[in-house]
């Protein structure tokens, strides 16, 4: 996971028209569906938990109030260049996170893929189905080529997930994080859409 920097400009240049549609995509555990302004309270509680803060490489900023996250979520649907789906955990029916394609690459067919989790979704497998989920409609659906990710390497749980859903390991950006006194490297990694047909999340695994 990267930086979370709601205020980062956003370009409408090159989208593909599917970006413009927000899926329900709905697994054995969780739901993928739009955000929706009423889900600020919560997404405003996750984005200030200290591990979503530590891994995400931010501190908690006074500015992103919650009429702040009302407006930033209740306007995810209007966004045709990139495709922001709530992390809805079904057992409890509460919103547990997020997943992001962004920095959309039209002529490329590319684009960055984040995501984060809050505390009532972690420890159960959750977000791992979840992002199975977001892959195969990016892959299968909206016709990705290529979908890359930044980690920091202290987290090595978010590593593992991501290593467990089929990313590879292209290279490291030496010391662009300072934690606690600390330079911390992140690590970039991608998938493309060849190796998605081929295990579809399950590398490893024989896939018909």
């Amino acid at each position: 996971m990267r930086a979370y920097d709601p205020t980062v400009p956003e370009s409408s240049a090159g989208h593909p028209a599917d970006f413009a549609t927000k899926p329900t995509l709905t697994g054995e555990r969780v739901v993928l569906r739009p955000f929706t302004a009423d889900d600020a309270p919560v997404m405003a509680e996750i984005l200030t938990d200290p591990e979503v803060l530590k891994y995400t490489g931010t501190g908690a900023d006074p500015e992103m109030s919650e009429d702040f996250l009302r407006s930033w979520y209740g306007s995810r649907g209007d966004r045709t260049d990139r495709l922001d789906l709530a992390l809805v955990d079904r057992a409890s029916g509460g919103v547990v996170g997020e997943l992001v394609f962004n920095e959309w690459d039209g002529t490329h067919r590319s684009c960055n893929f984040r995501t984060l989790v809050g505390p009532a979704g972690r420890g159960r497998g959750l977000g791992t189905e979840a992002i199975r989920l977001f892959l195969a409609h990016g892959f299968e659906q909206l016709g990705l080529h290529r979908v890359s990710l930044g980690v920091y390497a202290f987290n090595p749980r978010a590593l593992r997930v991501y290593e467990k859903v089929g990313f590879v390991h292209e290279g490291v950006e030496r010391e662009v994080l300072l934690h606690e006194g600390e330079w911390i490297d992140s690590l970039t990694m991608s998938l493309l859409d060849r190796e998605w047909a081929a295990h579809r999340g399950h590398p490893g695994l024989d896939t018909p």
